[in-house]
């Protein structure tokens, strides 16, 4: 918000320096970001945050002052002299779209002189950086920056009817904005029409073929005050921004549209002549009451630190604008001002009053109570899969959750239904919510390979969008997974992250084809029959696909499983006084013999004395095997917890898995 040193004295009294009112609103909140001097004014720029609306005006920064001063502020009181006939004679205005527009108000005047304005005006927009145009389209905008309530002005005399009608805009229709750029509407966007076409885009622009010209001779002033989240929409999708759009996204004061309005039409009145239709035309949804807030005296030294008398809280929250209706030593009931949607809770009140007191005068080592907290499971396991990951070489990405239409539909194990589309993309064709972290991390590891990075092993945590029968869609915790090495690695890490949160835990491979992933080193991962996530191999057409110079692994786990597994509670147990003996099998199988499916039949032949089993390798010979026979060649750890295992013993528990590799998998011990 840009603001002039000599405009703000229209309002309150400035006796202290520019660089002492620069730091005291920027301890009270209003960042002070730059001052240079134009002609003989001073330009201040402040960065003002979206929820005080009230401050994007001179009049909000001025109240800013005069409440952190203790001074008195002087607001305007327009009381523009009406003459001839009534304004419901000359226009009407209809609101068929009330979810987009709150209320609109219409005044007419006849007979202005359209010509260049006086130079006081011409300086003070000049110091904001705000063109000239023509006396009647420059008070508008001196309103606008006065209060932070946008006004629009059209030529009365080119409107059809004449009469307004605020409407939706009709799809494909097409506005010519004052831009001289014409721009196509979509269903949903707010514009100001007359009779035949949209004349404005509500809240965003006006249009050009009802602007004011030197030809004018009566004006219709609107304000108004539109549905903020539409705005919003409306600017972004048609890449329209203005100072308009910039208040009405941020919200303007209900209370302060008719203010605008008068002060408008006498500034006109006073510059160019003409007449003022009696009356005004204002329609709209009702003004809800403020609800009344209790302020717990006993709150402040609990939040902010300190003691603060009663009477300075009570005159801090008036000069705000509050209505203290009741009052005791203990608490006190306050109203807040049209102006301020952002006080609606009680430590909405107790910050007012701390930041205006003065966080400068709560001492550093002040005591406020503490209240004992502890980091929730999912926090917990979050930080267990962060430390897994990152042991095991991995680097943590963050990407856009909206992808485009073909990213989207590349990889999308968890539902077939079609991704939600945005209206306003992230970026240039942006427009999807993702059902899948995979396409977005893969994109990554292609931009890393194009710059040379020789590793490039990543993982992401982050939401998946699956689409619900509600309309609205299913936010899925996932952890995302790409890595350059082989399936039996990714599979090895996955299994290490299910120790690390939960000992005991089997992970079963199932088969399963995906689009991009090999259906031979590919599977769906589930624990005791519940769908835990998705690995595998990218295919040789899934790289292409994708753009990959080289092969690369995924996996897709959902994280609320893990949290609904994890064991948080750390518990010690004692090592193996014993030494392991490791035993190699090389077994000739068929060639539809997984990998886990033998896995998990060496597992239940072992039994407790298996430490672990490492996969080796997978290897063909059709002329010694015969054709569809396959090796799978692996290593088995064991330890007795309760004493040495003797090389007999072991010889004897490899022999029992080979007997049951034959009996389930009809496996052959190679040699044997």
């Amino acid at each position: 918000m840009l603001v002039s040193w000599k405009w703000l004295q229209d309002y309150v009294s400035l006796t202290m320096s520019p660089d002492e009112l620069a730091e005291r609103l920027a301890m009270a909140g209003l960042n002070h970001e730059d001052s240079r001097p134009l002609g003989d004014d001073l330009q201040i720029d402040l960065e003002v945050t979206s929820n005080r609306p009230d401050c994007l005006g001179h009049i909000g920064v001025a109240r800013e002052v005069s409440v952190l001063w203790q001074t008195g502020l002087r607001v305007p009181s327009p009381q523009p002299a009406e003459a001839g006939s009534p304004v419901t004679e000359l226009t009407k205005v209809s609101i068929e779209c009330p979810q987009l527009c709150h209320r609109y108000t219409a005044r007419v005047l006849q007979g202005v002189r359209i010509g260049p304005s006086p130079a006081w005006l011409v300086e003070r927009l000049a110091t904001l950086g705000i063109p000239a145009i023509n006396n009647v389209v420059d008070v508008t905008n001196y309103v606008m920056m006065e209060c932070g309530q946008p006004l629009h002005a059209f030529d009365f005399a080119k409107l059809a009817g004449p009469e307004i009608i605020v409407r939706e805009a009709r799809p494909g229709e097409l506005f010519a904005a004052i831009n001289h750029k014409t721009y196509p509407l979509d269903a949903g966007m707010c514009v100001i029409a007359d009779a035949e076409r949209a004349v404005a885009l509500g809240g965003v622009m006006g249009g050009a073929e009802t602007e004011v010209s030197a030809a004018t001779t009566d004006v219709l002033i609107e304000a108004a005050d539109f549905a903020p989240l539409s705005i919003r929409t409306t600017a972004r999708k048609l890449i329209l921004h203005s100072p308009s759009s910039y208040r009405f996204e941020r919200s303007v004061d209900p209370v302060g549209v008719e203010w605008a309005s008068r002060r408008c039409c006498e500034l006109i009145l006073q510059l160019a002549g003409g007449r003022l239709a009696q009356g005004v035309i204002s329609v709209g949804q009702e003004m809800p009451a403020r609800e009344p807030v209790v302020l717990r005296l006993a709150q402040l030294p609990r939040v902010v630190g300190i003691e603060i008398p009663g009477d300075d809280v009570r005159r801090i929250l008036a000069a705000l604008g509050c209505e203290v209706t009741a009052r005791d030593d203990r608490e006190m009931t306050v109203i807040p001002p049209s102006w301020r949607r952002d006080l609606s809770r009680e430590i909405d009140l107790i910050e007012e009053v701390a930041r205006v007191h003065g966080y400068d005068r709560i001492p550093e080592d002040v005591g406020v109570p503490m209240a004992p907290s502890h980091r929730s499971d999912e926090d917990r396991v979050l930080g267990k899969v962060r430390q897994v990951l990152l042991c095991a070489g991995f680097d943590e990405a963050i990407t856009a959750s909206l992808v485009s239409d073909e990213t989207a539909a590349a990889f999308s194990p968890w539902t077939d239904a079609a991704a939600f589309q945005t209206s306003t993309p992230m970026l240039k064709g942006a427009d999807r919510l993702r059902r899948s972290l995979i396409p977005s991390l893969l994109e990554a590891r292609r931009v890393n390979e194009s710059l040379g990075n020789p590793v490039i092993e990543l993982f992401e945590t982050a939401r998946a969008y699956l689409p619900a029968d509600n309309g609205l869609p299913r936010e899925q915790w996932t952890l995302g997974i790409v890595s350059s090495g082989d399936y039996h690695r990714v599979k090895g890490v996955v299994e290490g992250l299910l120790g690390v949160l939960r000992g005991g835990l089997r992970l079963e491979a199932v088969e399963t084809r995906q689009p991009l992933l090999d259906p031979l080193k590919s599977s769906e991962l589930r624990i005791g029959g519940q769908r835990l996530g998705y690995l595998g191999e990218l295919s040789t057409d899934g790289g292409k696909q994708t753009g990959l110079r080289s092969g690369a692994t995924v996996a897709e786990i959902r994280l609320d499983v893990l949290v609904g597994l994890a064991d948080l509670i750390p518990k010690y147990t004692e090592p193996s006084p014993y030494p392991a003996i490791e035993r190699d099998l090389n077994l000739v199988v068929a060639e539809a013999v997984r990998w886990s499916s033998l896995a998990e039949t060496v597992q239940q032949s072992v039994g407790e004395c298996l430490e672990s089993m490492s996969y080796q390798e997978t290897y063909r010979d059709p002329k010694k095997d015969g054709d569809g026979k396959k090796r799978l060649l692996f290593s088995i750890t064991l330890r007795s917890r309760q004493r040495t295992l003797t090389n007999e013993e072991a010889d004897q528990i490899r022999q029992q898995v080979v007997a049951a590799c034959h009996q389930t998998h009809g496996a052959v011990l190679l040699g044997a």
